[in-house]
């Protein structure tokens, strides 16, 4: 295998990984979420790309999609052996019109690449999911990455003005581009936009920047109770205030992230909220003021913090910080209706309560997004085995809430099968049929993306 492998793409970008590889492996830290990879290859190209997936489907081995391996969901692991194709030496940026708002660059470009290229030009790229310093935009593409600002500016997908990308059993493709107006066909761009390398490889991306912001205020928002918190959320959206972000921490989180937030924590805060708003000078004061009344009816205290880079470290960091607290964390990225947002942490809390187990939550307020965690001993096989459990039925109590499995971090291996809780079987038979369609003998990311559990 390596040898025809290196012949496609030289012999000094392709290897046989050892087992602790962080090839066989993402940043998912979860019992038994590892593979072993029969080769990595790094091509250096598109057209390598295609010549890689031509040469796996021509001999039935499974191929492995890699971007950064910054994915939570298993997203990335070889879990059927195979090849794992790394997209990490893609790194040229094709086109940057800063008068037209817009870049085209390949898939392995970091994420923080993209938004300094953005900023460096008066323009701003508003996704803005974790790990940008390690994450690739065609991982964030392939997963439909979110992030704090998805709640004003939608998540990275929509931004994708078109991809390239290799299909089964070998084609290079482009689809969707530069034209801003366009219903010619079935939106097949945007079938690509999330599917995890379970229908192609996405080599290239075109992206739609913004001219960059004028103004960003930013205010922390503390309340006694999660109903309070919970409640102003709502009455922030009703009011017609659009933050750019809204976030939510639940008390536990408070009382272990404490120690790094730059400021003071009222003693009796239960909830925080964590709103931003921008725009023009004069329509962000606007929108300060506007959300500063609105939250006061509910608030033990607000604060407006000048270091707001240090603010957004301290939320970045929580989950280090959540992880050490008992040396391992069970955590899985949900969403629900909003206005179920505190119902679904109250239940949720319990679920963990009634397994022994000390839970916690952080997230996306105002899309109801929230990643919902338990603490554990890595150590105790009986706590990892309640929590597992405690997440799967969190699974059922959000799809009975009208929410989603798999909010911004994808599927992956995780919550392969999960899909069926909240579809309709018919629903579940077209998910299938997409897939076969794209990839008919199935070897693009096997095991990824389910819409049902396999058969055993």
């Amino acid at each position: 295998m390596e040898r025809e492998l290196a012949a496609l793409v030289g012999a000094e970008h392709v290897f046989a990984p050892a087992e602790s590889s962080p090839y066989n492996a993402d940043a998912t830290r979860r019992r038994g979420i590892v593979g072993r990879a029969d080769a990595v290859i790094l091509p250096g190209g598109a057209e390598e790309v295609a010549a890689v997936l031509a040469w796996c489907y021509a001999h039935d081995v499974p191929l492995v999609p890699r971007g950064g391996g910054t994915g939570l969901t298993g997203g990335a692991v070889p879990s059927e052996g195979g090849v794992v194709c790394s997209l990490e030496r893609l790194r040229g940026i094709r086109e940057l019109e800063p008068g037209l708002w817009r870049m085209c660059v390949e898939a392995g470009v970091s994420t923080r690449d993209v938004q300094r290229l953005a900023r460096e030009n008066g323009l701003v790229f508003a996704p803005d999911p974790g790990a940008a310093e390690q994450s690739q935009i065609g991982g964030n593409v392939a997963t439909n990455a979110g992030g704090p600002h998805a709640l004003k500016y939608g998540a990275t997908g929509a931004w994708v003005r078109g991809v390239e990308a290799v299909l089964a059993p070998g084609e290079l493709v482009t689809l969707g581009g530069w034209a801003r107006k366009d219903v010619a066909g079935y939106d097949l761009k945007n079938l690509l936009v999330g599917s995890e390398g379970t229908l192609g490889l996405i080599t290239a991306v075109h992206l739609a920047l913004l001219p960059a912001r004028e103004a960003t205020h930013t205010l922390m928002c503390f309340q006694r109770t999660r109903a309070d918190g919970c409640a102003a959320i709502l009455e922030v959206l009703a009011a017609g205030i659009e933050p750019s972000a809204l976030e939510f921490i639940d008390g536990e989180v408070l009382a272990i992230v404490a120690g790094g937030y730059p400021g003071a924590i009222p003693h009796d805060a239960g909830f925080a909220l964590m709103a931003e708003v921008d725009g023009s000078a004069a329509a962000a004061d606007a929108a300060r003021g506007a959300l500063r009344e609105v939250l006061a009816a509910r608030a033990l205290v607000m604060q407006e913090p000048h270091e707001t880079a240090a603010l957004w470290r301290w939320r970045d960091g929580f989950n280090g910080v959540v992880t050490a607290a008992r040396g391992a964390k069970v955590s899985e990225d949900v969403s629900v209706p909003v206005e179920r947002l505190q119902e679904a942490l109250e239940r949720f809390e319990k679920i963990a309560s009634r397994r022994g187990l000390r839970s916690c939550a952080w997230g996306h307020g105002g899309d109801g997004n929230i990643h919902a965690t338990v603490l554990v001993d890595p150590s105790s096989d009986a706590e990892l085995d309640a929590a597992e459990e405690s997440e799967a039925e969190l699974f059922e109590l959000v799809a009975a809430l009208g929410g989603s499995v798999a909010a911004e971090h994808g599927t992956g291996l995780l919550k392969s099968g999960r899909l069926a809780l909240q579809w309709d079987e018919a629903a579940l038979s077209l998910h299938e049929r997409i897939k076969a369609a794209f990839d008919p003998k199935g070897l693009l990311n096997p095991g990824k993306k389910l819409a049902r559990e396999p058969e055993r």
